[in-house]
């Protein structure tokens, strides 16, 4: 007896051909990509303050406070900047305290 049901195409038939020559581990999902995967490899941020030894970042501190805005005022975010979460939370609150005292702008 002959299995007489319907075969649905395997992925490998549907897929797109791929260019003359090209070796199959450099085609990938969105296409064709380089060997190894990565263009580089993200180096991990150190937070600039525990590097430095600064347990506190005080709203006195005026400098340090600043080096972690933008000329407008905006505070930067631990991913540009690589503060842990603890100094942002300094930095935030004392960043505030100094908006509040006009020793900084609310907005550039």
């Amino acid at each position: 007896m002959e299995n007489t049901e319907n075969t649905t195409p395997k992925p490998a038939e549907t897929a797109a051909p791929r260019p003359q020559g090209a070796p199959a581990h450099r085609e990938g999902p969105g296409g064709f990509r380089r060997p190894g995967g990565r263009r580089f490899a993200p180096r991990r941020k150190v937070c600039r303050l525990c590097a430095e030894k600064i347990a506190l970042v005080d709203y006195k501190q005026a400098q340090i406070v600043k080096s972690f805005c933008t000329d407008t005022g905006k505070i930067l975010s631990r991913r540009i900047t690589g503060a842990c979460a603890r100094h942002q939370r300094q930095i935030m609150r004392a960043v505030k305290i100094n908006r509040n005292l006009s020793l900084m702008p609310y907005s550039g």
